[in-house]
């Protein structure tokens, strides 16, 4: 069999060169037989050889009726329902290529989205440990949401995956479009809907934006596939050569490198269109934002006790203890917490986002430190009495009275008394 070159050589001094096929053979040094054979064939030549069989092949009615059975059954499993003791490649080639016979197709339609109509929201662990204060870092996670219709993207990093962060960080992203998609898709996160159904912190948030929550079927990544595939494109695109020094630093970047990055670039599931090309109809066909913000953050109610501080994901704040015994409320969004007691504001710093942290306000030390001194200073008081002009009345011990009076609770007689007599039974 002549190479692919010689035909094609054969070929052109034939119709090109205008040279008879005996002219080609001695040109070439090849015979005339080939030379025919080879302007005979309007295919190049390729190299093919008879299948000679396999030893599985004796085998496959037996594998069809074990796929009949179960098309999902494991090739190990039919090897030893079948009495299979060769090579186990082999057996799971075979396998392969007769279990789709047995599956019933799946088939998926491609989606279109109409403005305004959906946002689907994930989130995403860049494998990057941030700098959060005190010398420590950490992974953090990082709240994405990407719109259907124009794969327009934004996203903030978060201190937590609790639902008051998770939301705190989603009006963030809505509040910064000005505007909601009529519906959010999220997959089984914990804190949005781990158990099937949407958390009761989830459906106030939504139920204030007047929006819809939609819950992914489980193990069903492709639902949302859209930010799916755009946290893949931050590790690869975004995340090299970056170095961040705080989470509001990470934020900041990323916030600046989606819309001129992101979507800038020409996208083959929108036509050649960009983002930024549809992202005025998309924005112009969401919900309005209402009037008054829904509940984000993390909140709770606690007694202050002695030691004027309360937890909150996993760091210690302090209160003004002069509200020490009382109800104070504690709420805390993505950057401050503050703590109001009977309406007052008690307290107000950054928030930390390290753990096992004790943040101290020096004016609530301060105070902390004045109110002993004046608490050692009222018992020293009821300590010291005085009389009318003034001076200082003495102290005395109660033994003293005893003496001044003449009286003696010593039970023991003294000598030569009735009652030493009497008590010697004399």
């Amino acid at each position: 069999m002549i190479s692919v070159e010689d035909w094609a050589e054969i070929r052109r001094l034939h119709r090109s060169e205008r040279l008879s096929q005996a002219a080609i053979a001695r040109r070439l040094g090849i015979s005339r037989n080939t030379v025919a054979k080879a302007l005979a064939s309007a295919q190049p030549p390729r190299y093919s050889r008879p299948a000679t069989g396999s030893a599985v092949d004796a085998f496959e009615a037996a594998i069809r009726r074990e796929l009949a059975l179960d098309a999902k059954m494991p090739a190990t499993v039919i090897a030893e329902r079948i009495g299979w003791t060769r090579s186990m490649t082999v057996l799971k080639v075979r396998v392969a290529q007769l279990r789709p016979l047995f599956v019933p197709p799946d088939p998926t339609d491609r989606v279109e989205y109409e403005a305004g109509q959906v946002a689907q929201c994930d989130l995403w662990f860049p494998p990057v440990p941030v700098p959060v204060g005190g010398g420590t870092a950490r992974v953090l996670p990082v709240l994405a949401m990407t719109c259907g219709y124009s794969r327009m993207t934004s996203a903030v990093m978060i201190p937590s995956r609790k639902a008051g962060d998770i939301l705190a960080g989603m009006w963030q992203i809505v509040a910064g479009w000005d505007a909601c998609p009529r519906t959010l898709v999220w997959d089984r996160e914990a804190a949005i809907g781990g158990s099937g159904k949407p958390t009761l912190e989830a459906t106030s948030f939504v139920g204030t934006l007047g929006v819809r929550l939609r819950l992914a079927p489980p193990r069903d990544p492709e639902f949302k596939g859209l930010v799916e595939r755009r946290n893949g494109f931050f590790e690869t695109s975004f995340l090299p050569v970056r170095t961040f020094t705080s989470p509001r630093d990470f934020t900041e970047q990323i916030s600046a490198w989606l819309p001129a990055r992101a979507a800038t670039r020409p996208l083959r599931a929108l036509g050649g269109a960009r983002s930024l090309d549809r992202w005025d109809a998309d924005r112009a066909a969401m919900v309005a934002l209402p009037p008054l913000a829904p509940t984000v953050g993390l909140a709770h109610r606690v007694r202050l006790g002695r030691d004027y501080y309360v937890r909150l994901d996993a760091n210690d704040y302090s209160i003004d203890p002069r509200v020490i015994g009382r109800f104070v409320d504690v709420h805390a969004d993505l950057h401050q917490v503050t703590a109001i007691c009977a309406g007052q504001v008690v307290a107000q710093h950054a928030r930390c986002w390290s753990s096992g942290a004790t943040i101290t306000d020096p004016a609530h030390r301060a105070t902390a430190k004045q109110m002993r001194a004046d608490l050692a200073a009222r018992r020293q008081d009821r300590l010291t009495r005085e009389h009318a002009d003034g001076h200082v009345v003495a102290i005395r011990a109660l033994p003293d009275y005893d003496a001044l009076f003449g009286v003696d609770f010593d039970p023991r007689p003294e000598p030569g008394t009735d009652r030493q007599t009497i008590a010697e039974g004399t």
